[in-house]
Order: C-alpha cells, then sequence, then structure tokens
C-alpha cells in the first residue's frame, strides 16, 4: 500500500476508489472529536478529587475544549479549501494527539484546560475537514448516503464515549481517557495518507484573513458568555463578551458583504434550505446536549450505575442513530426533505417530552423508550441538514460548508448545555431547599452552610447525605439522600419541560422556513451554477459526471 498523493479528487475523470474506505477514515477520526467531550463527563469526577479541582475549573476543563473548536472551525475550513483538506486533517489529527499526551500528563488545572484548549484547536482543523473531503470525494448520487453514515458515527460518538471512559476507568485512572485518542489519531493519520485522497479548491481567489478573524472573535466570544453567563454569573467578564460578540457579528457580517471573495457568504442565509438547516442542527444538539447532560448525572447518581454502566445502558441510543438514518435514505426520496427533517424534530420533541415524567421512582425502564426515540430522530433529521448544508456550497467552499455545519453543532450544544445546564441547577436548589424546609418543619433541622454545599449539586448533595449519615446516624444519612434523589428526579422532569417547548417552537419555525421540493431544486440549480462560475472545464465536468 502506498501514500496517495499522485492525483488530487478534483482531477479524477471518475470517482475515486476507495472512496468507502476512506469514508471509514474520516468517521474515524470524527468520531474521537465527538468522543472527547463525552468521555470527559464520565472521567470527571476522579480528576476532581486527583486535582482538586473547584467547579469553576471543572466548567473550564470541559468547555476549555469548545471556545477554540467552534472560534476557529470557519476560519480553519477556509485555510483547507485554499491549501489542502487532506493535510487539515492530518495536522489536526496530530495536534489532537499531542495535546491528548499533555492532558494525560497534567498534574494541575491550569495544565488540563490548556491541553484540551489544544485539543479543541485540532478538532477545528479535523471537523470540516471530515466533511469537505468526505463531500469531494463522493459523487452526489452517493453522498446523501455517505454523510447518513457520517451522522451516525456522530451519534455513535455521543453514545459510546461514556461506554469506553467507564471501561477504561474500571481498572485506570482519569488519565486513559485521555491516552485512548493517541492510537485512535494515529490511525487516522496512517489512514488519511494511505486512502484518503488529496483534495483543495480548485479554483481559490486570495483568503479572506480578516473576514476569519472576524468570525473567531464574534463566535469565541459568544461561546463564552454562553459558557460564562449562566454558569458564573452575568458580572464583567460575560457582559463584555456579550458586547464584543455582538460587535464582532455585526462587523463580520458588513464586513463579508462588501469583500469580493468573503470566507462565508452571508447572503446564503437568504435561502431557505441553507437558513433552516442550519437552524434545524443548532436546535437539535441544542436539545440533544442539554437532554444528555443531565441523563447520564441521573443515571449515575440518581439511579447508582458505575461509569461502564451507564456507557452500556446509553447504547440504545446509538443503534437508533443508524435506524433512523437507514429511514432517512428512504423518507427523503419519497417525501421531500421538508416534511423529513419537521418530522425528526417532532419525533425529538416526543422523546425530551417524554423524560417529563421522570421522578424518584423511575428506573433504566422508563429511559429506554426516550433513548430509542431520541436516536431515530437524529437520524432523520440531522443527515438530511448536513447534506443541505454542504450543498449549497460550490465545491470550491466545502471546508466552509463543512465549518458552518460542524459550527452550528457546537454553539447549539454549548447553548442547551447553558441553558437546560442552568435550569436544572436552579431547579434542583429550589426542590432541595423545599425538601430542607419540610424537614425543619418535621424536627429535622439541616444546617443552612450544609444545604449550600448539597444545592451546589446532585454529587455534593449525595456526599453531604454520606457525611450527615456519619455524624448524626444512618437514618438521617439516607433520608437527606432520597430528598436530594427526589429534588434531583423533579428538576429533570421540569428541564425536559423547558427542552420540549424550545424543540418544539424549534420544529414549527424550521418547517415554515425550509422549502418544498421545487424550491429546493431551484437552490440546488443556483448552487451547482455557482461552482461551474470561475471554477474551469475540469470542475465543470466534475459537477455534471455528479449531477
Amino acid at each position: 500500500m502506498r501514500v496517495v498523493m499522485s492525483t488530487p479528487v478534483e482531477k479524477m475523470d471518475r470517482p475515486y476508489g476507495k472512496r468507502w474506505a476512506a469514508l471509514g477514515v474520516l468517521c474515524l477520526s470524527l468520531l474521537i472529536i465527538v468522543m472527547a467531550n463525552t468521555t470527559l463527563t464520565v472521567a470527571a469526577p476522579d480528576m476532581t478529587l486527583d486535582l482538586n479541582l473547584s467547579s469553576a475549573d471543572l466548567q473550564w476543563v470541559i468547555d476549555g475544549y469548545t471556545v477554540p473548536y467552534a472560534a476557529l472551525m470557519l476560519l480553519l475550513g477556509a485555510i483547507g479549501d485554499k491549501y489542502s483538506r487532506r493535510g487539515a486533517l492530518v495536522l489536526g489529527l496530530v495536534v489532537f494527539g499531542v495535546a491528548s499526551v499533555a492532558g494525560a500528563l497534567s498534574d494541575s488545572s491550569n495544565a488540563v484546560i490548556a491541553s484540551r484548549a489544544l485539543m479543541g484547536i485540532g478538532a477545528a482543523f479535523v471537523m470540516p475537514a471530515t466533511l469537505s473531503l468526505l463531500a469531494a470525494t463522493f459523487p452526489r448520487a452517493e453522498r446523501a448516503k455517505a454523510i447518513t453514515i457520517w451522522t451516525a458515527t456522530a451519534g455513535l460518538g455521543i453514545a459510546a464515549g461514556p461506554l469506553v471512559a467507564g471501561a477504561l476507568l474500571e481498572k485506570y485512572s482519569w488519565n486513559s481517557s485521555f491516552l485512548i485518542n493517541v492510537p485512535i489519531a494515529v490511525l487516522g493519520i496512517l489512514g488519511a495518507l494511505f486512502l484518503v485522497p488529496p483534495s483543495k479548491a480548485g479554483h481559490s481567489d486570495r483568503l479572506d484573513y480578516i473576514g476569519g478573524l472576524l468570525s473567531v472573535i464574534w463566535v469565541g466570544s459568544l461561546i463564552y458568555m454562553i459558557i460564562e453567563g449562566p454558569h458564573f454569573g452575568w458580572g464583567a467578564a460575560a457582559i463584555t463578551a456579550a458586547v464584543v460578540a455582538a460587535v464582532g457579528l455585526v462587523c463580520f457580517v458588513l464586513w463579508e458583504l462588501r469583500h469580493p471573495c468573503p470566507v462565508l457568504d452571508v447572503r446564503r442565509f437568504a435561502r431557505r434550505a441553507f437558513a433552516g438547516s442550519t437552524l434545524a442542527v443548532a436546535l437539535f444538539f441544542l436539545a440533544v446536549f442539554g437532554a444528555f447532560y443531565y441523563l447520564t448525572q441521573h443515571l449515575q447518581f440518581v439511579l447508582g450505575y458505575s461509569p461502564l454502566d451507564t456507557g452500556v445502558r446509553m447504547l440504545p441510543l446509538a443503534g437508533a442513530v443508524f435506524v433512523g438514518g437507514a429511514l432517512t435514505a428512504l423518507l427523503t426520496p419519497k417525501f421531500g426533505m421538508k416534511v423529513t427533517v419537521a418530522l425528526g424534530m417532532a419525533v425529538g420533541t416526543v422523546a425530551i417530552a417524554l423524560l417529563t415524567r421522570v421522578d424518584a421512582h423511575s428506573t433504566y425502564g422508563d429511559f429506554v423508550i426516550p433513548l430509542i426515540v431520541l436516536g431515530l430522530a437524529i437520524g432523520l433529521s440531522l443527515s438530511p441538514c448536513t447534506n443541505a448544508i454542504m450543498g449549497s456550497f460550490p465545491e470550491d467552499q466545502l471546508g466552509i460548508g463543512g465549518a458552518v455545519n460542524s459550527t452550528s453543532i457546537e454553539l447549539g450544544g454549548s447553548l442547551g448545555i447553558a441553558v437546560l445546564g442552568t435550569v436544572l441547577a436552579n431547579t434542583y436548589s429550589d426542590n432541595l431547599a423545599d425538601a430542607a424546609a419540610k424537614s425543619a418543619a418535621a424536627g429535622a433541622q439541616i444546617p443552612e452552610k450544609v444545604l449550600g454545599v448539597a444545592q451546589d449539586s446532585v454529587g455534593a448533595g449525595l456526599a453531604v447525605a454520606q457525611q450527615l449519615g456519619a455524624k448524626l446516624g444512618p437514618q438521617q444519612g439516607a433520608s437527606f439522600a432520597d430528598a436530594v434523589r427526589s429534588a434531583f428526579s423533579d428538576s429533570v422532569a421540569h428541564t425536559s419541560v423547558v427542552g420540549a417547548v424550545v424543540l418544539g417552537i424549534g420544529t414549527v419555525i424550521v418547517a415554515f422556513l425550509l422549502p418544498g421540493r421545487k424550491r429546493s431544486a431551484t437552490d440546488a440549480a443556483s448552487t451547482a451554477a455557482e461552482g461551474a462560475k470561475g471554477t474551469g472545464p475540469q470542475s465543470e465536468g466534475r459537477e455534471s459526471e455528479r449531477v
């Protein structure tokens, strides 16, 4: 086997013969990027104890990855288009692997946060490169199927992260959750060099670095605000970030409207298929990431499952994603994208709504159906949306298309964890305070300082219950632990109401925005004409072959 270096995929006179093997490499690369966050949610308790992390430290260990990841994708996607998409993928995997080693060797909170931030930079290279290489390598007739597999891999990563981390933590320390990335990154690099064809824009104008820098500023500031405000209060840092994000967005839009070769032509948002698909992706991941955030906590803290057991019990979601993707391949050609996406979002709304029935007496059986329904919804909605977003860009800007799709995922996910996480925390705190007041009225007084610690999180509440049991007797400790679990279960139900309402309203908006079949065909023809304009005869021939 030799390194694939000779003919760029754009100049091949027929579809690349090893494209399905190349897709496996792209999906493997995607998998570790998605798992980087979901594995950490399981490893976080051990890391907190070992490094003595504060709640603020832990928050930035998690989100230090997200800020550079989301902020840099648009600029790095454009750089990959101009110079080398495969080169961007390989470079990103190298950075990600090196940062993972650094994270495993870290012995302080600052070192872990810095390593996670470096991992985020690597991921910002990898994520748009996987989609742009996929779109460049596959003919249009096969692209939807390939994107369905790509989407299913993302769903698998969400569920597989806790499973892999849980299995490792049975025998090893939290450091292993970083080290597992290294062999996968090495496999991805080798696979990219031997199986993925080189690719870059056939016709590339000068890069809009100012537009790219403005995108970094406003997206990074927005993500920082979303993280900082709800978790640490709306102080000077959060307000400053909000102002910078707003001003940066305005400057970005004005600059892109006037630039002859913008990094992102914002006029695309006037196309209903593009705007509706981008909104759908953001809203869907708002609900999915938010639900995942509190479901994993409920399984571990309320139902008492180990990290490994929790990972195993999330697998129905991953399996259902693949089934939903298969249904998409059948439904979209028959009913059109608008119906399929709206149906998927409606099914997702039902899945979140089912979680409103959760209470202190719920068992794992009460979560199986919502997990399966949510997985089906992911498979149904995201593949056609991703296909529509990528189809809105000409062949020379596939990296930008991948970056827009991936940025929508990160913005939606960050917003979901911030908004639904805040609702969850506030509701849990209020519920526990009410339970303590009832206990006080019955003669079982809980010291205010102790209650304040317990209100911080369900994990802290159970730790307080254990301490109370040691000091005041097992019955007192068990009673307080029951109150903590009940307060958290009720907050899960309440937060699910909010999530279902948000996704339900979003479903109506997206269904209104997405065009019918005739309008979609017009938009596709417009994009094809845009791609042919100025891209040379080779690109025109390739585009004609795909259509």
